[in-house]
């Protein structure tokens, strides 16, 4: 029993060290922001490689969400006559959680893995070391250009995610269960609120924030060797993950509260 409560202690204090970490990380990153420290080239250049580069995936992904969701509402809807609402409940899931989760989750996957198998590997190569011993921040240098990056791309592509899934929803609404067009562009008219796709964006670039702190954590902190690279992306990937599934719950929770 006793081993049992010292295994739960050292996970819990495990836990409570890699949440600090990752604020120290997040307050050394705000303030060379603060002071002005942006290299704006270098900033352009990771927002075209994690966001831009991104896109595609993204678009497919939602987009199949979309039609799958879509599928589901429309048999419903026609099996109880209301057929006026499938625009709008698809606009609205898009919206609020599907488009923001799922593009926070395959950023995470393709972008948040390149940035900590990069920076795993510029450690493992002593890169770092070599930036430390010249006087240069790897906090100012490495990781502000890719956190303004993703916090500036991530609403974006939300945008792209939502129209794109809820085109996607149109077209299977029509194919399967004869909604026309019209009547689903007037359900999501009426239906949703611009403060969803607002709230929506606002949670992406949540997701952003989390996605670049995690990734640039695990590179700065990579192990020794080839597997320590290979353990750095599999465990970016793995806890931006759940942090961004539990931290969807909180703001949705707060963001959309049940009336």
């Amino acid at each position: 029993m006793l081993a049992l409560f010292e295994s739960v202690g050292l996970a819990v204090l495990k836990l409570l060290e890699y949440v600090g970490s990752l604020l120290m990380l997040l307050w050394e990153t705000l303030g060379w922001i603060a002071r002005g420290s942006v290299r704006p080239g270098l900033t352009i250049q990771q927002m075209a490689y994690l966001g831009v580069d991104s896109l595609l995936i993204v678009i497919l992904t939602t987009t199949t969400a979309g039609m799958v969701m879509s599928l589901q509402l429309a048999h419903i809807a026609v099996q109880y006559g209301v057929t006026n609402v499938v625009g709008g409940g698809v606009a609205i899931a898009m919206s609020r959680e599907l488009g923001p989760m799922l593009t926070a989750v395959v950023v995470a996957g393709r972008a948040g893995s390149a940035i900590a198998a990069e920076l795993g590997t510029m450690k493992v190569t002593e890169q770092i070391s070599a930036l430390q011993t010249m006087a240069v921040s790897p906090v100012r240098y490495l990781v502000v250009p890719r956190f303004l990056a993703l916090v500036a791309m991530m609403p974006i592509l939300v945008l792209f995610a939502d129209v794109a899934g809820t085109l996607g929803g149109a077209l299977v609404a029509f194919q399967s269960a004869s909604i026309p067009y019209a009547a689903f562009y007037d359900s999501i008219q009426r239906l949703l609120e611009l403060s969803d796709i607002l709230n929506g964006m606002f949670k992406a670039g949540v997701f952003g924030v989390e996605v670049a702190m995690v990734a640039c954590l695990q590179g700065l902190t990579t192990g020794r060797g080839a597997a320590g690279v290979g353990v750095a992306t599999t465990s970016s990937v793995v806890f931006a993950t759940i942090i961004i599934f539990v931290t969807n719950y909180l703001m949705s929770s707060w963001l959309f509260p049940v009336t």
